[in-house]
């Protein structure tokens, strides 16, 4: 089904959508910003692949039309052109492919802010200290990344500036088109993480002026572990020379997907050079289901809908005197509510007794959601529904 085919349904009917997800009969599941629950239409996109390769060892040309219409869905979702997207096995591969592919030269710099970035988006960078490559951290700002503070670190030799979309924690929004349209301005490689935005906030890498773009397909795109994607807009992509290459990165026309040439060769339009071996067909499978299911209901009704959830939440814990992180709801919020005071504990605890015995008591009674640097994080997605919001809101005012 052509993604541009399909009518979204509307944000009428996406109270409806936790009935395809058998997971929330189990939990009230606010817990994506980890890992999604998934519906079921992509459970039988996984049980329909397994039984091909059980039962008919596979169609090898179906199998690249199916990664050839995931391609294009995907780049449907973000707004991009298919060949601007490439298959990796998460955030980090597609991140380390852009950081291993310019030419840096000694006095290079990336500026990012390490305090609120997972760590996958710092290492890439680090790694290139050893090629004299400065790395400039900006300190966050009352949990934020400031637009200011980035580019107050900008100058004449910044070849990168990368950034989260949503934050790893506390969760709040990245003005994006801000840095965008600045980075374009200087020339800039703007780099997001999407990690945490694709698949449940409307995103359009044209608009926001991104460069690259990296995510991973088991939390708001409902797939599985194990594969991502990367969007390299084409007027970069092609300038860049991968750091590993393999048959499906170079341009060999109608060939065999075997066949080998003369020691020249062409480099894949585009970000398709960055594709290495054979795809993770299986995860393939998951991805396209789950991106026609994105597309029927459309992103910007989904993003409405979620964040409409995600202030009812947060303007209930403050009613009822809990820290929110961030405050009254307002343009810093998407789909994660984060409770409690950020760095007051380690990547999966908190100091907090307070906290630590309202996780227990949540957890207890059926409810999904973690702890990061200390504070609950509640993350929602198109199978909440306002139902569990309030349930939520009660067992926090009954909590011992």
């Amino acid at each position: 089904m052509r993604a541009d085919r399909l009518t979204p349904t509307g944000s009428n009917a996406l109270p409806e959508a936790y009935r395809d997800f058998p997971g929330t009969e189990r939990w009230t599941y606010m817990d994506v910003a980890a890992r999604c629950i998934f519906p079921r239409c992509v459970r039988d996109a996984v049980d329909n692949h397994l039984d091909h390769r059980m039962l008919d060892g596979a169609n090898k040309q179906k199998l690249f039309d199916l990664i050839a219409d995931t391609r294009r869905l995907f780049a449907a979702l973000i707004h991009a052109e298919s060949d601007e997207i490439a298959f990796t096995k998460n955030v980090s591969e597609g991140l380390n492919m852009v950081a291993g592919s310019l030419d840096w030269q000694p006095g290079d710099n990336v500026v990012l802010c390490p305090e609120l970035e997972h760590p996958n988006n710092i290492y890439p960078w680090l790694n290139l200290r050893r090629r004299g490559v400065e790395i400039r951290a900006v300190p966050a700002r009352a949990g934020a990344i400031s637009v200011e503070d980035m580019l107050a670190r900008v100058d004449s030799r910044t070849r990168i500036l990368t950034v989260s979309s949503v934050t790893f924690a506390p969760g709040f929004r990245t003005d994006i088109e801000s840095l965008g349209a600045a980075c374009r301005e200087h020339g800039i490689f703007f780099v997001v993480d999407a990690a945490q935005s694709v698949g449940v906030l409307a995103t359009d890498v044209r608009r926001s002026c991104i460069d690259a773009l990296s995510v991973s397909t088991q939390k708001g795109l409902l797939g599985l572990y194990g594969m991502g994607f990367l969007y390299c807009r084409r007027e970069w992509a092609e300038r860049m020379h991968p750091v590993y290459l393999a048959r499906f990165g170079v341009d060999v026309a109608e060939k065999h997907e075997a066949a080998m040439g003369d020691f020249e060769f062409r480099l894949q339009p585009s970000a398709r050079r960055f594709d290495l071996g054979n795809y993770n067909f299986l995860a393939a499978a998951a991805s396209n289901a789950a991106l026609q299911y994105l597309h029927k209901w459309g992103t910007a009704a989904l993003e409405t809908y979620v964040l409409d959830l995600a202030h009812r939440l947060a303007g209930g814990m403050l009613e009822i005197g809990l820290p929110v992180c961030g405050g009254v709801p307002g343009p810093h919020l998407a789909h994660i509510v984060s409770v409690g005071e950020l760095g007051s504990g380690g990547h999966d605890s908190t100091e907090n007794r307070r906290f630590a015995a309202l996780y227990e008591h949540l957890t207890e009674n059926q409810v999904r959601l973690s702890i990061r640097r200390g504070i609950l994080r509640f993350s929602l997605h198109l199978y909440n529904t306002f139902r569990d919001v309030e349930r939520v809101l009660d067992l926090v005012k009954c909590a011992p």
